[in-house]
């Protein structure tokens, strides 16, 4: 896309009067960085991608409060992580971080195994053990 057909669609809803940066070629060939009042297209792909999410943590929360789910699946809905990855950030191996998933084993865990869990995931051993009563509020 050349300089000229960086889109300039008017978003302020969604970008919030902020520029977003776009690549584009200028006249000599080479890739510049143009700013960008935002895109039709991008601003309703991030909005159904927001949408999709929101959905799977809302249905992660009510499967958490019915007890199908331990409050870890929560967090680590809103943080985005697999099992691998909350494993590696918080030291316990992929297969426990999986075990822990389900309720019963959930609440027997130790409190330094839900320290090291509350530190990957940002939160205090308190906010971890239980999830908010009410949907995530954008």
């Amino acid at each position: 896309m050349k300089i000229n057909e960086v889109p300039q669609d008017d978003l302020p809803q969604y970008y919030e009067g902020i520029k977003k940066g776009n690549y584009a070629v200028d006249d000599n060939g080479k890739y510049v960085m143009v700013p960008s009042k935002g895109w039709d297209v991008d601003e309703l792909v991030n909005r159904m991608a927001c949408d999709e999410y929101h959905a799977a943590l809302e249905e992660t929360r009510k499967a958490v409060l019915a007890g199908q789910k331990s409050p870890l699946a929560y967090y680590m809905e809103l943080r985005q992580l697999i099992p691998k990855f909350l494993g590696k950030t918080a030291g316990i191996a992929t297969f426990r971080v999986k075990r822990h998933l389900r309720p019963g084993i959930f609440a027997k865990l130790n409190d330094s195994v839900l320290d090291k869990y509350a530190k990957a995931l940002a939160i205090t051993r308190e906010e971890l053990k239980t999830v908010p009563q009410n949907s995530y509020e954008r």
